[in-house]
């Protein structure tokens, strides 16, 4: 890596150092000025890298770069970028510094299994991940002291590709270090890189940490693929969600117990510990230990890990949550419990939840905060875990929610930007949480805003078909896989998208439960309706795996004329374009195993219209003005007449009002009736589903009450 970063700073003259700096810090990811910048090196290598300025420079031959060092044109724009990250990055006064400056020293350390910041740096799988990137930029935007814990996947989450039969292959390419904008971290004494070893059971660990910019934050990356390590151990944080159980119990101990030792090494003491789901809720076993070794004991430990944890649970699924055997937990951790003062039964109860060791459990108790993601997800926690506490009713159970939001400056098309600029403010981004600003958007033309989200979906469409054609020179793609690539879409006609993880509890079935009455709404000749599905299955998902195949297969027969289509390998970057350019996001969950989600929310802010079962976000979103509520008028206890009902209620919205609001036009080919719904989206999701609201809700509400509750204990 050393290497590769002294090639790059040779072939970089002096007036343009700073381009590496900008290249190794994402800030470059959701500022558009400093994202043109790299365009301007080459236009063609921004397109073939998918957007990877490390790359860009790498490849960029060296005359070209030298050429730019005479460009005054070029420079101007340099120096423009470089002012604007010193003073988002370095210095300026952050909403943070100006709201608690007399807590600005004290860090908050997040933990996360994986982070979505970028398709350069793969070590997400889906939403979590991307919530997570998001939730880091937003902290970096707002000034929080904000520092983040994760992994290194070198192997990161599978590519998807389809065999003849419509089956998903999982495929893992290794990641090039050289091309990820990642450095060794550098411990807190001296100048080495930071390894550290780390007790997992009855053998060490050797880990190297990767540090990567967000912005301000910092985002440590713990790797166990050192030449030191033994075969198998390199092995353990190669994959997201790979491997069985063991597997799985070793990472999260790695990501919990050595996170912390990680961010000592470091020079970090946070105050404030935030738990982004259960697989990190080890740390707090580790912040315990530490207490006990202080001299207190595990009752008088638990109060101070309490005061400064915040678990964020994102699972509304009993199945969902982390589990292990009481026969692996004492395997690697007969020697810890001694340490923490406990026998061996008072530790496993720590976790003990029908029979097993749970995860969520450990962190809900030994969390002074705990929150679900949407006000369903809420209710829906205290009642799952309404039996964790004596004397306490399902209502006053101690989890409350933050509901999530999206990092608006990463996922609002360019076309989109331009017009808020216009017509809502030039410094939209800084005030995108303020309702009435988001007022003036009643003034905005209906014509500009339509051709805004057509230039947006004629774009998705050529990203498709452009992926399509390569498909089929890299892999000779049959023609019938070509029909189901999406090739055969009409732009002029209406396109819904269903894009996520393909589980079954989402439902991605539901639209084909009536096939004749599916095909007179594609064939309509003069209403024509098609479908745009993209998702994964997780590679240990068979039923989910089954299902994406028996969509993948109708989309590939001709009887659906290539109105059905299915985009492969769906990742942040060909998320980016769906959510900017379809013409309604489709959303089917069964309720309420939806907890939040956070798709909807970008495509919403790109003026795409929701169509969703009033499950998560939805159902504080809707309002009856700004998108539809798929509702059967009942529910049933039997799956299948639920999923019935439930399909023919969305047959019924699309036939009654959906095609026909998108196919009323005025003599301009403008759709009044539909844009006045974007519109109506826009103004009432925008400022309420960003991060900034996020963010802001869970410092004033968590992190502030949480480090103030710490440095109160650490006085007494």
């Amino acid at each position: 890596m050393n290497e590769e970063k002294t090639g790059l700073q040779a072939k970089l003259t002096p007036r343009l150092a700073r381009l590496e700096e900008l290249a190794y810090n994402f800030w470059w990811s959701w500022h558009r000025a400093s994202r043109d910048l790299f365009k301007q090196l080459d236009l063609q290598l921004w397109a073939t890298t998918r957007h990877n300025p490390i790359r860009i420079l790498l490849e960029t031959p060296s005359e070209n770069i030298q050429r730019l060092t005479s460009d005054p044109l070029f420079l101007r724009d340099l120096d423009a970028v470089l002012m604007e990250l010193d003073k988002d990055v370095k210095n300026g006064r952050p909403w943070y510094v100006q709201q608690h400056p007399d807590l600005q020293q004290h860090t908050i350390a997040y933990f996360s299994a994986e982070f979505g910041l970028h398709t350069s740096l793969p070590i997400y799988s889906g939403g979590l991940g991307v919530l997570s990137g998001d939730h880091i930029k937003e902290a970096s935007d707002l000034g929080l002291p904000f520092v983040a814990i994760g992994f290194l996947y070198e192997q990161g989450y599978f590519r998807q590709r389809f065999d003849a039969s419509g089956w998903q292959e999982a495929i893992y390419p290794p990641l090039n270090l050289a091309e990820a904008a990642l450095r060794p971290a550098r411990c807190a004494e001296g100048e080495g890189e930071c390894l550290f070893t780390l007790r997992i059971g009855d053998r060490d660990v050797l880990l190297k940490v990767w540090e990567t910019h967000v912005g301000r934050t910092r985002l440590y990356l713990m790797d166990a693929n050192v030449e030191q390590n033994a075969p198998w151990d390199r092995q353990l944080t190669a994959r997201l969600y790979g491997g069985d159980q063991e597997m799985r119990l070793q990472q999260e101990i790695i990501l919990g117990i050595g996170g912390v030792k990680i961010l000592r090494a470091l020079g970090y003491n946070p105050r404030v510990w935030h738990i982004n789901e259960g697989h990190a809720a080890f740390l707090c076993l580790e912040r315990a230990r530490e207490y006990v070794a202080q001299g207190l004991s595990f009752a008088e430990a638990q109060g101070r890990i309490r005061a400064g944890a915040v678990f964020t649970t994102h699972t509304p699924v009993p199945a969902g949550h982390d589990t292990f055997d009481f026969g692996l937990m004492e395997k690697y951790f007969y020697p810890f419990w001694p340490q923490l003062g406990m026998s061996r039964e008072e530790f496993l109860g720590l976790g003990n939840h029908n029979d097993a060791f749970n995860m969520t459990k450990l962190a809900l108790l030994l969390s002074g905060r705990a929150n679900g993601v949407s006000a369903i997800h809420g209710a829906v926690s205290r009642k799952m875990w309404v039996n964790l506490w004596d004397n306490v009713t399902e209502e006053t159970v101690p989890i409350q929610h933050v509901t999530n939001g999206v990092h608006l400056p990463s996922w609002t098309g360019e076309a989109m930007h331009r017009l808020y600029r216009k017509h809502i403010s030039p410094d939209w981004v800084k005030h995108q949480d303020d309702p009435l600003m988001w007022a003036r958007i009643e003034d905005m033309p209906e014509e500009e805003l339509w051709q805004a989200h057509v230039a947006m979906k004629r774009k998705m469409l050529s990203i498709i078909r452009e992926r399509a054609r390569d498909a089929r020179i890299q892999q000779a793609t049959p023609p019938d896989q070509l029909l189901a690539s999406g090739i055969f879409l009409d732009p002029d006609a209406l396109v819904i998208g269903f894009a996520r993880r393909f589980a079954t509890y989402k439902r991605a079935y539901l639209i084909f439960n009536d096939i004749e009455r599916l095909k007179r709404l594609i064939h309509d000749r003069y209403r024509p309706v098609q479908f745009l599905f993209a998702g994964k299955a997780h590679p240990a998902d068979d039923p989910g795996k089954m299902l994406l195949q028996y969509i993948y297969n109708i989309a590939r027969n001709p009887e659906f004329g290539g109105r059905i289509a299915f985009v492969e390998d769906y990742d942040m970057h060909v998320s980016r374009y769906l959510v900017q350019g379809v013409d309604v996001w489709l959303n089917t969950p069964r309720k309420p195993n939806e907890a939040s989600g956070t798709s909807g929310m970008k495509a919403a802010f790109n003026g795409v219209l929701n169509l969703s079962i009033m499950d998560g976000w939805w159902a504080e979103a809707y309002n009856g003005r700004n998108g539809w509520s798929i509702d059967a008028g009942a529910e049933y206890e039997d799956t299948n007449w639920q999923d019935g009902a439930d399909a023919n209620a969305l047959y019924h919205i699309l036939e009654e009002q959906v095609v026909p609001l998108y196919y009323q036009r005025d003599r301009d080919d403008v759709p009044r009736g539909w844009v006045a719904m974007m519109k109506e989206a826009i103004r009432t999701i925008g400022p309420q589903f960003s991060t900034r609201r996020m963010v802001k809700e869970y410092t004033e509400n968590y992190y502030v009450p949480a480090l103030k509750e710490t440095l109160a204990l650490e006085k007494s």
